[in-house]
């Protein structure tokens, strides 16, 4: 599921480490976050939609593997970024 442009630029502003900043690790997380929080509110009403699932395991999958660079690059981002979001490894 996407989410609203509004709701995007929202999470740019705030997740963005300068001004302008939409491509770094932390905005990305912070959108693929939101996604997979929709997809998986779509997921519990419509249990039996295999081709979502899909995708949902792909955009997981995507999050963790940047979640790993930014804690091999730099570990007070990462740790940052998980309170901020309220992720768990």
């Amino acid at each position: 599921m996407s989410i609203a442009a509004e709701r995007k630029q929202e999470l740019i502003s705030e997740f963005a480490t300068t001004n302008g900043d939409t491509g770094s690790p932390e905005v990305q997380v912070a959108i693929l976050s939101e996604r997979i929080t929709n997809l998986t509110e779509h997921l519990k009403a419509h249990n039996k939609d295999y081709h979502s699932r899909r995708g949902l395991l792909m955009m997981v999958s995507r999050r963790r593997r940047l979640l790993d660079y930014l804690k091999r690059k730099k570990i007070q981002r990462y740790e940052g970024l998980l309170k901020r979001l309220g992720l768990r490894r």
